[in-house]
């Protein structure tokens, strides 16, 4: 059995956890909205029309913000016929999804879910098809305290109190030529300049995330970011990143290794964004908002727009297995790993569209396998990150060559001394000990170890099955009071819980 080994130690601190690491996405897309949080006819929604079991799975999940309104959808979005009495509300062709949207849900309704949810908002402005004055009528709207014909409109709808929301995209992927009101950026970064700048005139409290590349895969990936930044750096705070992985022509060990690929992509942005700070003479860091990532079957069936512009449709509604759970666990590794620079972070998406989360509309709601590497990072990833300085036999793949058979990352609490271990087994058939080094915490116990892991790592589940795949306990351990031996099964997600004696 290959062996590996951890070594812990809390001086090793790359940042504390940022909670905003835990966000996830609600776009106006497929059955996310309307079907997944919005669904009145449910026998669990409340008088707003929120489904009580989504919300439940969505407090267990452990979200700390949601991104808002899209993604796409926000390119072409006109956020007043979304506000005000429903009956009055006009209905839409939206042109990213190919889709009709009714506007039942809007900045309103969104605000209270949220509310009731727990959850932070990260609202998106539209700098397709629109531009800074829909976007400081928007904050206006949500944030001013009357007074002005905005926030006077947003008392008289029945929200007396601001929303006072802080987090807020300046428009979505606009180096996309798929986007509405695509542009260079040069123009995407003067029109966002202006629009943060009339904005903080507003509310100077506010974290801004101006536009990065949609993709590392994107032919202006680099000169984007420094181009958008030369224009933008004093007004805004974070660049976006967006990133989907799936496994490609039955390459199952390269997909595991999908974290290498995140880690690479975030360390080629901050080179860039560090590139303008150098050149502009600037004291002032930029860091990243990596606002969708997520396995994604890009190419799949699921993913193919309608072509009769339904409400709602059923749209990239994949179903996830045992690997692509592990591949979650290796991306919230890689976004621990680089909470120096990674401040806020966005699973896209929350319910039914690429989601953990699955709903029959008027019916039954499961947890897909994604839902549990992300729910147990967000429970236990409490305190600081510590860089591990890990040894371990190699995976071998096409498509990067030799890689850690094991990835790992280790958080520690220094208020209660707890200290969580996060690791993936990337092998695709050979068990691994794991020896975790806990001698620089002085007295520690073991509180727990789990194991999410199947022989089929193609196992996915249905409404029926959502049991089958969860973490369990993992039994194989041993201690000798410094140091913990853990067996990690080929293809899995684990974690390791410690405390003090």
């Amino acid at each position: 059995m290959p062996n590996a080994r951890l070594a812990l130690d809390p001086s090793f601190v790359v940042a504390p956890v940022s909670r905003r690491t835990f966000g996830t996405f609600v776009e106006h897309l497929g059955r996310c909205v309307y079907g997944g949080i919005h669904d009145p006819g449910h026998p669990t929604a409340d008088a707003d029309g929120f489904r009580g079991d989504v919300i439940d799975f969505v407090r267990e999940l452990g979200i700390s913000t949601v991104r808002y309104p899209g993604g796409n959808f926000v390119s072409g979005y006109r956020w007043e016929d979304g506000i005000g009495p429903v009956a009055d509300r006009p209905v839409r062709k939206d042109l990213a999804w190919h889709s009709t949207e009714p506007n039942l849900v809007g900045v309103d309704e969104f605000m209270r879910w949220a509310k009731k949810a727990g959850v932070e908002p990260m609202m998106a402005v539209n700098l397709g098809t629109r531009g800074v004055q829909e976007a400081i009528d928007l904050l206006d709207y949500t944030n001013g305290a009357g007074g002005s014909f905005h926030s006077d409109l947003r008392k008289k709808n029945g929200s007396a109190d601001p929303y006072d929301i802080k987090m807020w995209c300046l428009g979505n992927e606009m180096d996309g030529p798929w986007q509405i009101g695509h542009k260079t950026a040069r123009e995407y970064g003067r029109l966002a300049s202006e629009t943060a700048r009339a904005m903080r005139l507003i509310d100077n409290d506010l974290t801004l995330v101006a536009c990065g590349s949609s993709g590392a895969d994107m032919p202006t990936f680099g000169t984007w970011e420094r181009e958008v930044l030369e224009e933008t750096y004093d007004e805004v705070d974070l660049i976006s990143m967006h990133a989907y992985y799936w496994e490609k022509d039955g390459d199952l060990a390269s997909f595991l290794a999908a974290g290498v690929e995140m880690d690479h992509f975030i360390d080629d942005v901050v080179a860039s964004v560090d590139h303008v700070r150098a050149a502009q003479k600037k004291t002032k860091r930029i860091n990243i908002s990596f606002d969708e990532w997520n396995v994604w079957y890009l190419d799949g069936e699921a993913s193919k727009n309608p072509t009769d512009w339904p409400v709602a449709p059923v749209l990239l509604e994949d179903q996830y297995n045992v690997a692509d759970a592990v591949v979650v666990g290796g991306l919230l590794i890689s976004l621990l790993k680089h909470s120096d620079r990674v401040a806020s972070a966005s699973l896209a998406q929350l319910v039914n569209v690429i989601a953990p989360i699955m709903t029959e509309t008027g019916g039954r709601s499961w947890k897909q396998t994604t839902f549990h590497p992300f729910a147990q990072a967000s429970s236990f990833a409490r305190g600081d990150v510590l860089r591990v300085e890990l040894q371990s036999p190699v995976h071998e793949t096409a498509k990067y060559g030799a890689v850690p058979a094991l990835d790992a990352v280790a958080t520690h609490d220094p208020e209660t001394g707890d200290v969580s271990v996060f690791a993936i087994n990337r092998s695709l058939t050979e068990e691994l000990t794991v020896d975790v080094d806990t001698r620089a915490f002085g007295g520690v116990r073991l509180v727990q170890a789990t194991t999410l892991h199947d022989a089929d790592p193609y196992k996915s589940v249905t409404v029926d099955t959502a049991d089958s795949v969860a973490p369990v306990a993992n039994d194989k351990t041993s201690w000798d009071g410094s140091v913990l031996s853990v067996v990690l099964p080929p293809l899995s997600w684990n974690v390791v819980r410690l405390a003090k004696q």
